[in-house]
């Protein structure tokens, strides 16, 4: 086993034909489609574990947070600590997170959508990267995601209660004006904190199929490479 997780054979195989040129673009389209099939696999786990009541907000690494102008150490981020704990923010953070989840949920269509939309290149270089996949997508389709998402992120802040939440707390204290906090502006926000955390969740998984070898993710690139 080397260091990275792969197998040490199939490492070597997949830096030899990183080495070589694909002058069979039959070949070249075959792994193209393995990684998509990795891809879509790894985009579904991921969706999935994030759509878990609370997922968002039990991980810090993705945990959605308030967006605040001056950073969440400066005076606003002060004032908003002190209304939290005053109850003034009704629980606004959580609402987040949950919308996050809830359009985690609903969103396997748009990434289906979009992996299949791919037409993968540099595919060596791809195939020898744990999270390749993932990063190419993010790269290629990463405006297209954000457009999709933001309909399904403003969907669930308005079912989970967190616009409702941001208007209570403009007018009870002024807080939501002061720091520039709209619901064009707080719907931007979560969508690009949730497209982050979803991201990060696609390059683990893709990087966990590629180092299992009991993994589906094995098979499909397993006759490909012809290891």
């Amino acid at each position: 086993m080397s260091q990275n997780g792969f197998p040490l054979d199939r490492r070597n195989v997949l830096v030899g034909l990183a080495l070589l040129p694909l002058a069979d673009a039959a070949g070249a389209q075959g792994l193209g489609s393995g990684l998509t099939g990795v891809l879509g696999m790894a985009s579904d786990s991921a969706l999935d574990k994030l759509a878990v009541p609370g997922a968002f907000y039990a991980d810090p690494a993705v945990r959605i947070m308030l967006p605040l102008l001056g950073g969440g150490g400066g005076l606003l981020g002060q004032v908003l600590s002190k209304g939290s704990k005053l109850g003034l923010t009704d629980g606004l953070t959580r609402k987040l997170n949950d919308a996050a989840g809830l359009a985690a949920k609903e969103a396997k269509p748009v990434f289906r959508t979009a992996i299949d939309r791919l037409t993968l290149s540099d595919v060596p270089g791809i195939a020898t990267q744990n999270d390749g996949a993932s990063q190419y997508l993010r790269s290629s389709a990463g405006d297209e995601l954000t457009a999709r998402l933001r309909p399904l992120i403003d969907s669930a802040l308005g079912r989970t209660g967190a616009f409702t939440s941001l208007n209570k707390l403009s007018g009870r204290s002024g807080i939501s004006a002061l720091s520039g906090m709209t619901r064009d502006k707080l719907g931007a926000s979560v969508t690009d904190q949730a497209l982050n955390g979803i991201f990060r969740y696609i390059g683990a998984e893709e990087g966990k199929l590629r180092a299992n070898p009991l993994k589906p993710a094995e098979s499909l690139l397993k006759g490909i490479l012809g290891n």
